[in-house]
């Protein structure tokens, strides 16, 4: 992943820029129908395609039209031919939105299947919508933990029609401290976790960060939780100045974190180390910093470095990718592989349920064991029911010509995915 980076954007760009947004949204809400048979399958589609979450939907529309090529001819559910519909929903980056979003798949366009990605905020309404309902659900790109137990499941009985699958805070934790422990630091984390379902579960006490890192030798600065968006982040700078805090986590997003970092170089705070989730993940957030873009770390789910391939394109990782910059200009994403693997997850569950009704759609997801472009997925491993764990590595941001790339850096929990470069202390001028 590389960028150039942009050029200031003024309010005349952003005007001339915004009808070709619009009319990118509008194209994704446009009816997408295809295949022949004697019926239509459709599946619901919830995704932030605008707020701050956005850029976790940039490859939204690529990956739709790669589903579309992939069902031209449509797909045979229980010995009978459909079309598919993809009927796709704005959660507009809200959980209130996400919800009444997944309602009306359900109750207006009488969809099939419903799946969801991005972030508690939209994967936990949605399948709550869906376990009321009994409609089957897939969801994805949320730490396992604040999907389950945000969600009030019972590892004992877990849930009846909503399904997910992604890495764990135990796995992201790992993954930090592994990076961590390489850079000799005095081992003082300062932690940005907002008021949200992600933030709570991150600082939880019992569950997040807290407990393990104290176990692991680190010692946690927590001035508590922040409601976003927010915009001055003076107090928390302060406190980890004063504290010597030289290692700076979180799980943040990209507005958000963009002010935090933009106020910690103002006032002279300079981390050895910052490894904050959401926040640097995506090219465009990572360009606006320029030069202050190095040595920036962030947990990665998926490169093209993954050694893995699509089953519903046969493409390995790296062609994804490739094909994803080819077609959009743009370079890869984290979150292609997932929206990738939901639409495999997806299909091969249809077409493996042995008629259509909820009930057999439900129990083909129960026995889904899928090799897909984030690895495999098996709802039977756990660790809690409903639950498939994908692996997790770390990457960090490395100068590559007038840009940066991201590379990976640590891959102790994952080691057959290559790492492809040492991790380094962010360097200041």
């Amino acid at each position: 992943m590389s960028y150039e980076p942009n050029a200031p954007i003024s309010r005349r760009r952003l005007l001339q820029a915004a009808p070709a947004a619009a009319a990118s949204a509008a194209s994704l809400h446009a009816p997408w129908v295809w295949g022949q048979g004697a019926g239509t399958i459709k599946i619901g589609y919830v995704s932030p395609l605008t707020g701050p979450l956005a850029a976790f939907a940039e490859p939204d529309k690529f990956t739709l039209e790669q589903v579309r090529k992939a069902t031209a001819g449509g797909i045979v559910l229980g010995g009978r031919k459909y079309a598919v519909e993809i009927v796709y929903k704005d959660s507009q980056s809200n959980p209130n939105k996400a919800g009444s979003a997944a309602a009306e798949l359900i109750t207006r366009d009488k969809v099939d299947l419903v799946i969801a990605s991005a972030t508690p905020a939209t994967v936990n309404p949605v399948a709550d919508q869906c376990e009321l309902n009994g409609v089957p659900c897939i969801t994805n790109d949320a730490p396992w933990q604040p999907w389950f137990f945000g969600r009030k499941g019972d590892p004992k009985k877990g849930f009846e029609w909503t399904y997910h699958f992604f890495w764990g805070l135990e796995d992201i934790i790992g993954a930090f401290a592994g990076v961590w422990s390489q850079l000799g630091s005095n081992k003082t984390v300062g932690a940005l976790w907002p008021n949200d379902e992600d933030g709570n579960a991150w600082g939880d006490a019992q569950i997040g960060f807290p407990p393990t890192l104290a176990a692991k030798g680190f010692k946690v600065v927590d001035r508590g939780r922040f409601q976003s968006p927010i915009n001055d982040f003076s107090s928390f700078i302060a406190e980890f100045k004063k504290r010597n805090v030289e290692i700076v986590t979180g799980v943040v997003p990209p507005p958000d974190f963009a002010n935090f970092w933009n106020q910690a170089g103002q006032q002279g705070f300079k981390p050895k180390a910052v490894t904050v989730a959401k926040a640097t993940e995506f090219p465009a957030a990572i360009a606006a910093f320029g030069d202050r873009a190095e040595g920036l770390t962030v947990e990665l789910m998926w490169s093209p470095g993954h050694p893995f391939k699509s089953t519903l394109t046969g493409l390995s990782s790296r062609d994804l990718a490739a094909a994803y910059t080819a077609a959009t200009g743009r370079p890869w994403m984290v979150t292609l592989g997932f929206k990738q693997a939901l639409f495999e997850v997806a299909l091969d569950v249809l077409k493996r349920a042995k008629e259509r009704s909820p009930e057999a759609i439900r129990d083909a997801i129960a026995g889904t064991n899928l090799a897909t472009t984030v690895g495999p997925i098996n709802f039977k491993t756990g660790p809690v029911p409903n639950v498939s764990k994908t692996p997790l590595v770390v990457g960090q941001w490395k100068k590559a010509g007038k840009g940066h790339e991201l590379l990976i850096v640590d891959n102790t929990l994952a080691p057959s995915i290559p790492k492809q470069a040492a991790v380094e202390a962010i360097k200041y001028a």
